[in-house]
């Protein structure tokens, strides 16, 4: 038997009926399974399958109205973040009877499919091991994996679930996600999570229309994020919710409902009101000392604001901290409401796909995640566009002396642990060799690394960024792209928009003009011009047209006039990279190879096999 995994001889063991060798399975499922067999239940049967009549399950839905309207949400939300990949959604109430599913089409049809429907309970005592069962028992977040459910027959599934609290710390229900075990994303528990929290966080809004709203944290940018503290106060100043990151993140002190405002922020209500209530982001003290941001998300109905601004007995200046604020213009409203989420799945370890065409800013967005991480590693850049197919492995995981031929001397320890505890980033991540693509699949499963060569396993810390100009989507219908593969990069999608689209392009000008030449001002007529541009270059086209009018302006400012060049002349005589501009030979080769990029929708393979050269030279070209 010592051949057997933990499981292997854990499962022999319990069908045997012999005690479980301790340390094979996780405490809460060991003690679960011990419960289940003191109740008399045979792992080998089949589960008993009680569902309540649809006259019972109409009445629980009743009584969770409220819950129901937001977890109904967010399950479609849910849903659409890891539709494909053979998931159902399920809403419990508190005693764990599901009253809703969102379901894929196969699972549906499935066995487990056809268990899991509105008025099915999952208590342990009926249906042995389960995460909606032990969630529902022990209030708290629990993943099943596979065999670790006590039934043999729900061996083929995975299942996650969080339960969800009101103000009060009563437990209202249930969110789980059950899929086929062989189809489970790493990541999907964490989102499960990060659903419940934000059905709690709106269940502070449902429940407070009377109230203030107030959200803090210790840093600024992360107010809009799951992490941040909701704390709901009356005109009085009395508090009527709050949600558990505000409880935790006031720990020691009276965090309770009915508590003054006063018997936890140093400015006090009226002290504080002021600044929240313009608007603003005010830096404020608790009792304890600990300094925090806050800012306000509801003003209460039918209170007389006027009144409680005049009442104030101090201002509470509004500040800003500027300390972890993004490396680039975010202003636009489609990227400042992504960043607001992006902390959150930052901070769970989730990878995160980055999208946008050519130029906007798409290795930018790569760093501000890796500082977002706060880790202590590298951040290591990968174009994997650039890395000839036969060595993207030993390039990725790294090679032993003498592996293969033209190797190393001395071997190479690979990106994947020179990222160790920071960040990889895999740039045009499309151009991933089909071949390679399994490896780095087992990776992103495990977070093993192999070298070339080598026996021996490493595991690695690491956060993964991916981006790229293409449509992978299309790709995996196309079979140029696995689509597990995909699934797992995708954990958290941030999609840039193209230049001409964004909102804050007047703020993108005047901040590069700011980098480029500081101190000299823009006009907003040169920028009004540039604005009817097109750009198909984004942002990176963008601040070679203003070190072009950096070289013409002549007085004390840059105005339309320094604008005046033909852009179809442009376009076609200054279409090459830097080190081929001032060449006319190599010039003329570099537009025709830009030229080839830009028709084929940026896909380096393609016009690398169109102009039959090799991808790194496309690359060095188009980069």
């Amino acid at each position: 038997m010592s051949h057997l995994s933990g499981m292997d001889r854990a499962r022999s063991a319990l069908e045997r009926g012999d005690r479980v060798p301790a340390g094979s399975l996780q405490l809460i499922v060991a003690d679960s399974w011990q419960r289940c067999r003191d109740a008399g239940l045979d792992p080998r049967a089949d589960p008993v399958a009680n569902v309540l009549p649809f006259s019972d399950v109409k009445r629980r839905r009743e009584a969770a109205a409220p819950l129901r309207q937001l977890a109904l949400a967010e399950m479609r939300l849910l849903h659409s973040q890891i539709a494909g990949s053979n998931f159902i959604i399920a809403l419990a109430d508190r005693d764990g009877i599901v009253l809703d599913t969102i379901s894929d089409h196969e699972f549906a049809q499935s066995a487990a499919g056809r268990a899991i429907i509105p008025g099915s309970g999952w208590h342990e005592n009926e249906r042995g091991t389960n995460a909606l069962g032990l969630a529902t028992l022990t209030s708290k977040p629990t993943a099943v994996y596979g065999r670790e459910h006590y039934f043999a027959s729900h061996g083929h599934l995975s299942c996650m679930a969080a339960p969800i609290f009101n103000c009060r710390g009563e437990m209202l229900g249930l969110l789980d996600a059950s899929c086929a075990h062989d189809a489970r994303q790493e990541h999907t528990h964490a989102l499960v999570r990060m659903a419940a929290a934000q059905i709690e966080n709106g269940l502070v809004f449902q429940e407070s229309a009377d109230s203030f709203v107030f959200a803090f944290h210790p840093r600024a940018e992360y107010l809009g994020t799951l992490s941040a503290g909701l704390i709901s106060v009356s005109p009085s100043g009395d508090v009527t919710s709050i949600n558990r990151s505000g409880q935790a993140l006031l720990a020691g002190l009276p965090a309770l409902l009915g508590t003054h405002f006063d018997s936890l922020f140093e400015a006090g209500f009226h002290g504080a009101l002021d600044g929240l209530l313009s608007g603003g982001v005010i830096r404020i003290r608790d009792l304890t000392g600990s300094g925090l941001f806050m800012a306000c998300r509801q003003i209460a109905q039918r209170s007389n604001v006027a009144e409680l601004r005049g009442s104030q007995r101090a201002f509470v200046p509004v500040l800003i901290s500027k300390a972890d604020a993004p490396d680039f213009v975010c202003e636009d409203n489609s990227i400042s409401k992504l960043l607001a989420e992006l902390a959150d799945a930052v901070s769970l370890g989730m990878p995160i796909h980055v999208t946008g065409e050519t130029g906007t800013g798409k290795e930018l967005m790569a760093r501000h995640i890796h500082k977002l991480s706060e880790r202590k590693g590298e951040f290591v850049p990968v174009n994997c566009g650039a890395v000839p197919e036969e060595l993207f492995i030993s390039e990725i995981f790294g090679h032993e002396q003498g592996a293969f031929t033209n190797s190393r001397m001395k071997g190479a320890p690979g990106l994947a642990r020179a990222a160790h505890r920071g960040t990889l980033f895999l740039d045009e991540v499309a151009d991933i060799p089909l071949a390679a693509q399994t490896s780095l699949l087992r990776f992103l499963d495990n977070m093993e690394v192999r070298p070339v060569g080598a026996h021996k396993v490493d595991k690695v810390d690491v956060q993964i960024v991916s981006a790229t100009n293409r449509s992978i989507e299309e790709m995996v219908e196309q079979r140029l792209f696995r689509a597990d593969l995909f699934y797992r990069l995708n954990a958290f999608s941030v999609d840039l928009p193209p230049l001409a689209a964004r909102s804050d392009f007047a703020t993108i000008v005047r901040n590069l003009m700011e980098n480029l030449a500081p101190g000299l001002p823009v006009t907003d007529a040169a920028i009004a011009k540039l604005q009817r541009r097109k750009w198909p270059g984004n942002i990176r086209e963008l601040r070679t047209v203003l070190q072009r009018a950096l070289v013409r302006h002549r007085g004390e400012y840059v105005d339309e006039e320094c604008f005046q060049e033909p852009l179809a002349a442009s376009v076609t005589l200054n279409d090459c990279c830097d080190e081929c501009r001032d060449s006319p030979l190599n010039s003329a080769r570099c537009r025709e190879i830009r030229t080839v990029h830009r028709r084929t929708g940026g896909n380096i393979l393609r016009t690398a096999h169109e102009l039959g050269l090799s991808r790194t030279t496309v690359y060095k070209h188009v980069r």
